[in-house]
């Protein structure tokens, strides 16, 4: 297991800002469990849904960020659980970009890839691995566009969201798996040691004109995604 216990480039937290965090919340003093629980609901409720500069950032960007899609989200909660002693893994794959619509509209939706990039940490809890895709999406975004989510395919998608059922959504911690991008998944690219070995070989930004107009773009996306979730 030493392994998923490392620090890393993109898993930084021997940071400053991470340790800060780490001792300011007293979570080196809860069981395991708890250890999950609460690096899980931080980074899923307080980093808000939204778009950084790249996947390949570091855990302590994404926290200086606050706020994170799936892939840049999954590499500060695997920072924070490694952090804790948990250890941690991520799991790769590509998704249907159509579950992104709504989240991203017009000429960004346009030259997003038809096939996006995505991925989730798994912890290893109970002995066995258990996915954390839930992360994702926080609860006052969720709550806002829940009912904007498009019939598709026998499930539901939009805004970054793509389910079986949009009346079960549970993004709670409760020692099992949670998930809200899955029903998406069109390819399974496999279990990686690290984010770094993972976003080497697979990135949602290695075209630089793609990239450049992205990283002009998406202030204003996430501006957007505000919006949405201040809406009455």
């Amino acid at each position: 297991m030493e392994t998923y216990l490392k620090s890393t480039k993109l898993l930084d937290f021997n940071t400053s800002d991470i340790e800060h965090l780490i001792k300011k919340r007293k979570w080196n003093y809860l069981n395991q469990e708890e250890k999950i629980a609460a690096a899980y609901d931080f980074v899923r409720n307080e980093i808000k849904f939204g778009y950084n500069s790249g996947d390949d950032i570091s855990a302590s960007e994404v926290l200086r960020d606050g706020y994170g899609q799936c892939n840049t989200k999954s590499t500060l909660l695997m920072a924070l659980l490694r952090a804790l002693g948990i250890p941690c893994r991520i799991h790769g794959f590509f998704i249907d970009k159509k579950m992104q619509k709504g989240a991203l509209t017009g000429i960004t939706y346009l030259f997003a890839p038809k096939k996006i990039v995505h991925a989730w940490t798994e912890v290893y809890f109970n002995n066995q691995w258990i996915a954390l895709e839930g992360v994702i999406i926080d609860d006052k975004y969720l709550n806002q566009v829940r009912n904007k989510l498009c019939n598709f395919n026998n499930g539901y998608m939009g805004y970054g969201i793509s389910v079986k059922d949009k009346e079960k959504i549970s993004l709670c911690w409760k020692g099992e798996s949670t998930y809200i991008q899955s029903f998406s998944i069109v390819e399974d690219l496999g279990l990686f040691n690290s984010p770094d070995d993972f976003f080497i070989q697979y990135n949602n930004t290695n075209n630089r004109i793609k990239s450049l107009l992205f990283n002009f773009l998406r202030k204003r996306i996430n501006r957007k995604l505000d919006l949405i979730r201040s809406d009455r």
